[in-house]
């Protein structure tokens, strides 16, 4: 079977299985993802009719799925900042919505397109099968580094809608990214300014039960913020 090619477009990278606009060149596409994930995540595609985009950095997810629309396919996208280990378990989460939709839609007869026979719950019981299911013959040591397998596993022993919900697995796999000036914002001391990528800055006030509370220093209004989330520290 030959392989889908891949290309450029407008600072994002677009694959698409066979059946599709070819677009990438398959090297390009390697760089994203850990060397030994590539023929599985490959043949995935060429079994699913999925538009797949490497996305600019986005602040507010790291990846999406946005089920198919009449005739046109469904699309994943995962942001290109991410380390090759944290873009490999974001884009198999999103395969995971395609696997569900799937499941719970039928064809239209005589229309040649998809219809949903039920709802199932975003991050549900369904979509954790199927997580879980995708997942598993990827969580091999010559695919992880050591540390990060061992709180993979135990993150998939109850896996929900974020990654960002297991710390350990968080620090684990931020080890990997490109250095930068950002540190977790549970880190910062009490009434310290930092800034987010937008430029907005804001001062750190009291823990809640689980999240900061933070003031904007432009608005003055308060936002929650999660302790793993990732801030550029001001000195003042």
């Amino acid at each position: 079977m030959q392989l889908p090619s891949l290309g450029t477009k407008s600072g994002s990278i677009l694959f698409a299985p066979a059946s599709f606009s070819a677009r990438i060149r398959i090297p390009e596409f390697y760089a994203f993802i850990p060397e030994n994930s590539s023929g599985y995540i490959l043949d995935w595609f060429r079994s699913n009719p999925v538009q797949f985009r490497i996305s600019k950095a986005r602040s507010s997810k790291f990846g999406d799925y946005q089920p198919p629309v009449k005739k046109f396919p469904a699309r994943i996208s995962v942001n290109r900042n991410l380390n090759r280990f944290d873009f490999l378990i974001t884009l198999v989460h999103e395969m995971a919505h395609h696997e569900v939709w799937t499941e719970s839609s039928a064809l239209v007869p005589g229309f040649g397109i998809h219809r949903r026979k039920r709802r199932p719950r975003p991050h549900g019981e369904e979509w954790e099968t199927h997580y879980r299911r995708l997942m598993e013959p990827l969580m091999k040591e010559f695919i992880f580094p050591t540390e990060v397998l061992h709180h993979l596993v135990s993150h998939f022993n109850n896996p929900r809608s974020s990654l960002k919900s297991n710390e350990h697995l968080i620090v684990a796999l931020k080890k990997y990214d490109v250095p930068d000036n950002a540190v977790f914002i549970e880190s910062l001391a009490y009434d310290a300014v930092f800034t987010l990528p937008t430029g907005r800055k804001f001062r750190k006030r009291e823990k809640l039960r689980k999240r900061y509370r933070c003031m904007c220093l432009d608005n003055g209004k308060i936002y929650l913020f999660s302790p793993m989330a990732r801030v550029m520290p001001i000195t003042t």
